[in-house]
């Protein structure tokens, strides 16, 4: 036991005195709040940069109803040639031209307009333009038949959908958006820990392989010890980083909470009259979402599924590190785990988000070697007590069974050199 905690000491304190790690942990906050500014500005800037197009219309119908906006500018070349109009746009090298020809009816009309570019116009302003142009045909349609549009606009009735739980809690439409980037951050967020954080685990192992420290530790130390430390040691710098981010990210949000004026210690409900009063109810009401959000459970199961899946994970890629002599060999064995990584997060975005609790996610969020990712990505949305504890059982039995497995493979791997591991060797060392 005392070899153990030594190896765990020695583990821990390599892992957070190194450089890197310092620096990281406190910088990837700032680059990931720098990532995420960047690419609302170069969405921005995107967005800003103005298309000049060309309008040719042959019916007369629709030069009043191309209006000009920050993004597109349109030219009216009804009156010149059709090879003219598109020859004055190439010329211009302007975004493209809409065509818009003379037919026996609307229905033939709208299988006949064309838009000539250079290349293909971007599914926004392909959608903008049909708009446009499927508006003007409904309302002529009408006209013809007899029937009056204003009465129909006026008619139109616009239903805005208040959402509110049994409690008479309520909670604005962009809750389940804000559930889904908190679940999906926790999931991915995860991934990338036991992704990194067992990659460490491997190259650790690697190195005392290759540099035959490990014959003289394993003299005075249990193989099963020396994997065990190496891996608790890890995770406890892994839970140190992401406790650091937590603080950091803690202080960030009180600080916009004061910034907005939201007292985060007063607010109960979104229906409080402080909030109505609000400058901003928009912003308000985004940041009352987030506080109604189950967080201090996200943080708990968060590390609970963190360690679950880290053990898991990690015990599978010290058992890699013993088997092989270089870290160029480990790649016939990483797709295998690395897959089921994958298929979380992909079950994740496309089942869970759709639905939380349907039979695709309820299943993922049992199986052990994708719940750490799935549960989390569902725990925004609300699950079950019994679901959380069987999940959490299943995964803890899992570990044992891994980490038994992974310790008779590094027992005997840990000292194997120059040879070339397969499955089918890594199957003898289990019978070992």
């Amino acid at each position: 036991m005392r070899n153990l905690k030594l190896i765990i000491q020695r583990e821990y304190l390599a892992r957070v005195r190194n450089r890197t790690f310092i620096v990281m942990t406190f910088l990837s906050p700032l680059i990931l709040v720098g990532m995420i500014l960047l690419i609302a500005y170069l969405s921005m800037l995107n967005s800003s940069e103005q298309r000049i197009i060309g309008i040719h219309d042959e019916t007369g119908l629709f030069k009043e109803e191309f209006k000009d906006n920050e993004q597109v500018q349109y030219l009216d070349y009804s009156a010149m040639d059709l090879q003219d109009a598109k020859q004055k746009v190439v010329d211009q090298e302007y975004y493209g031209l809409i065509h818009i020809p003379i037919t026996s009816s609307h229905v033939d009309l709208t299988k006949a307009v064309r838009f000539y570019g250079k290349e293909s116009p971007g599914m926004g302003t392909l959608q903008n333009i049909e708009k446009i142009i499927a508006d003007k045909l409904t309302n002529q349609e009408l006209k013809d038949r007899g029937i009056d549009t204003s009465e129909i606009e006026e008619a139109r009735a616009q239903v805005n959908v208040q959402i509110q739980n049994f409690a008479g809690e309520r909670s604005s439409k962009m809750s389940n958006y804000i559930k889904m980037f908190f679940g999906g951050a926790a999931g991915y967020l995860l991934m990338m820990f036991i992704i990194i954080y067992g990659n460490m685990v491997m190259r650790s192992v690697i190195e005392e392989k290759t540099n035959r420290i490990i014959e003289i530790i394993v003299s005075s130390v249990k193989p099963i010890q020396l994997m065990m430390g190496k891996v608790i040691g890890t995770s406890l710098a892994g839970i140190t980083q992401f406790s650091i981010w937590v603080v950091l990210g803690g202080i960030l949000f009180a600080i916009l909470a004061f910034f907005f004026g939201i007292d985060p210690l007063t607010i109960q409900s979104p229906a409080q009259e402080q909030v109505e009063e609000m400058m901003q109810p928009e912003i308000q009401q985004l940041i009352v979402d987030v506080l109604n959000l189950p967080i201090l459970s996200l943080l708990i199961f968060f590390l609970i599924f963190f360690i679950g899946g880290y053990f898991l994970y990690s015990a599978i890629y010290a058992a890699i590190g013993a088997a092989v002599d270089s870290e160029t060999d480990t790649q016939q064995f990483m797709f295998p785990v690395i897959l089921p990584l994958m298929l979380g997060i992909y079950i994740g975005f496309f089942a869970v988000i759709e639905n939380p609790h349907g039979t695709v996610s309820t299943i993922f969020s049992m199986i052990p070697l994708t719940s750490p990712i799935v549960m989390l990505m569902r725990i925004p949305f609300g699950v079950p007590w019994w679901e959380l504890t069987l999940s959490i059982v299943i995964l803890l039995l899992t570990n044992f069974a891994v980490v038994w497995l992974a310790a008779r493979i590094y027992r005997i791997g840990i000292l194997m050199y120059g040879k070339k591991a397969s499955y089918k060797e890594i199957y003898k060392w289990l019978k070992y």
